[in-house]
């Protein structure tokens, strides 16, 4: 019995660890703004209003290049791209928006969504914010794949290109594991921090909402790019083959790499990088005339 509690306390003690990675709090822009761009271009943080939510984001780049939408996972916020947000490269031929999902950061915090249909229908108006024409690339990290995912079903005409890395999107994987429900049970969902209980609660339907999304994978034309490590520990290793399997009318690219974690965002940024810039559009041949 002493063993078991000891167990159930480091396991405590390693959820936040071993959740989906994410921010415990939500710090003052300023605080944001010194410890990400110190003495560097910061990106400008705003809101839009959708279905009488608002929905937070932060925004950088020359708005008629075209755009690249991040969306973390889950616990998570705008900042999990930052570093993003500053890369050199991508600054100079793109326009990048890092969101703020539903419930999460400043996007009314602790106030999810469960529905990806929704949580799709709520970032709408951010692919509106391409100035390019040329539709949004989408870049999604674990709980974010399946939200973009959804949003290139639901809004073709408005996205270029999906990139889902270490992204939960086949539900015969999707699996709730045993942390997920104890944390959901009392003594431990009151000591639980609210990011985590979140992030906890909205993995619950994700199975269901996966299979709901099952017949519109067959609809996808746009390029799709899986990036996956097989050392991955919360995201299934075999989701990339579901991808190839049911994105039958898409070209893909399918990214696995042995010896890489989940974290992928922070441990090989230059993987994503690299992905967003073979999907940018080519660049016009000037006329010899």
């Amino acid at each position: 019995m002493r063993l078991y509690g000891l167990k159930t306390i480091g396991a405590l003690l390693l959820l936040p660890l071993t959740l989906l990675g994410g921010c415990l709090s939500i710090p003052e822009d300023a605080e944001l703004m010194s410890r990400y761009f110190p003495g560097e271009p910061a990106p400008a943080l705003r809101f839009t209003e959708v279905h009488g939510r608002q929905i937070h984001y932060a925004e950088i780049g020359d708005p008629q290049l075209p755009l690249v939408v991040f969306v973390h996972g889950t616990p998570g916020s705008w900042t999990a791209f930052a570093h993003f947000l500053k890369d050199p490269e991508l600054l100079k031929v793109t326009h990048m928006i890092s969101v703020d999902r539903p419930g999460f950061g400043k996007s009314g915090f602790g106030h999810w969504e469960k529905k990806l249909e929704e949580q799709a229908a709520l970032l709408e108006p951010i692919l509106d914010l391409d100035q390019s024409g040329r539709g949004a690339i989408l870049v999604g990290h674990s709980y974010g794949g399946p939200v973009i995912a959804r949003m290139a079903m639901d809004f073709p005409d408005k996205v270029a290109g999906v990139i889902m890395v270490a992204a939960s999107v086949d539900p015969d994987l999707e699996n709730r594991r045993w942390y997920h429900l104890m944390a959901m049970m009392p003594p431990f969902r009151w000591l639980t921090p609210k990011p985590l209980l979140t992030a906890n609660e909205e993995i619950f339907p994700l199975k269901g909402e996966l299979k709901e999304m099952l017949p519109h994978w067959k609809n996808l034309k746009m390029p799709i790019t899986v990036i996956q490590g097989g050392k991955d520990n919360l995201v299934n290793p075999g989701n990339p083959a579901f991808v190839e399997r049911v994105a039958t009318n898409s070209p893909k690219s399918i990214q696995l790499y042995p010896e890489i974690s989940h974290f992928i965002p922070w441990s090989q940024p230059q993987l994503i990088r690299d992905a967003i810039l073979k999907m940018l559009p080519e660049p016009p041949v000037p006329s010899n005339r």
